[in-house]
């Protein structure tokens, strides 16, 4: 069965090299245009969703294809990926020595034969910022890539230092929870151990 990573995060292939598995990437480019009248959770297991799916349809055979959506949130406000280093400094100012939550959706599509099994689950943590200063966050904008990562950090590069704690599981907050990704794995070869 050809596994399949629908995204070109190289922090969730990075999480996706952990499981020792072959597999490969194919970028959806899916429309991640939020729908109206969803919540967030519901917003962030649709865009998981859309992105698998769209792969999916454009893959023949026996699969199993994984996708996935982190969103930054704050007083429920969504932090994205910046546009440009001035919007990533002005959600540093925001983040800044105080708690936001990371949520990650994923949703795993498998097509094994005649079986068909769709899963998507979401999880969430609690990111605790330091008390950065504007200097900080001006260094880490001009040499930590912040425009492709939503809330314009990532925990597991050099911004670390910037993060108090966290309360919730790690690769979440990277960009794939693995601990689901491995319970939707697990449940799915049960299932077939069964027949």
């Amino acid at each position: 069965m050809e596994v399949i990573l629908a995204s070109k995060s190289p922090r969730r292939k990075d999480l996706m090299d952990l499981l020792n598995i072959k597999y490969e990437i194919k970028v959806s480019n899916a429309d991640e245009t939020f729908e109206e009248g969803l919540d967030i959770e519901e917003q962030s297991k649709r865009l998981a969703y859309i992105k698998a799916k769209t792969v999916f349809d454009k893959t023949k055979g026996d699969k199993m294809v994984i996708g996935s959506d982190t969103m930054v949130i704050k007083n429920g406000r969504i932090y994205g990926k910046p546009k440009d280093k001035q919007d990533a400094i002005d959600m540093l100012k925001e983040l800044r020595n105080s708690k936001h939550q990371v949520i990650t959706s994923l949703c795993v599509l498998i097509q094994d034969g005649e079986n068909y099994l769709e899963s998507t689950d979401y999880d969430i943590a609690d990111v605790y910022i330091k008390n950065m200063t504007d200097k900080e966050i001006e260094e880490w904008v001009n040499i930590g890539n912040p425009l492709d990562k939503a809330g314009a950090y990532a925990i597991q590069s050099s911004f670390c230092v910037y993060i108090e704690k966290i309360i919730g599981n790690y690769t979440t907050v990277v960009g794939l929870p693995m601990h689901k990704l491995y319970n939707i794995i697990k449940e799915y070869k049960n299932k077939i151990d069964k027949k």
